[in-house]
């Protein structure tokens, strides 16, 4: 089965930066997207960067307009794992952050959209 565990979160100061962290495990024949999401207070669930594959001529990476400048998504392929480096933190950042992967176990296999249990960031001062 495949799943999504996230790590990296915390209380951070304004200014300051995070490495957020996506491993997905499982039986996996193929990751084509994965992406960051967060959820602020009182709001609804919202991306904050994606990362699709885009084979042998690379993949497409989206930001929303909030973080550009700010925020980094990459993607380790060999380890199946997803960052997002966030840097010059704002207290409007304070979310839980989800990752995301649309994956397949096998070449015939549905296409799964799988998410993570979500990791807590708090910037204040």
């Amino acid at each position: 089965q495949v799943q999504l565990v996230e790590s990296g979160g915390g209380l951070v100061q304004p200014g300051e930066s995070l490495r957020l962290s996506c491993v997905v495990s499982g039986n996996i024949f193929h990751i084509y997207a994965m992406a960051w999401h967060r959820q602020r207070p009182g709001r609804q669930r919202a991306l904050v960067a994606s990362l699709t594959d885009g084979g042998s001529i690379g993949g497409t990476v989206r930001y929303d307009d909030d973080v550009k400048g700010r925020f980094t998504i990459s993607r380790e392929e060999e380890k199946n794992t997803v960052f997002l480096q966030m840097d010059s933190l704002i207290p409007e950042d304070t979310a839980i952050y989800y990752c995301y992967a649309s994956v397949k176990e096998t070449s015939t296999g549905p296409l799964l959209r799988m998410w993570g249990q979500g990791t807590q960031v708090t910037v204040s001062s």
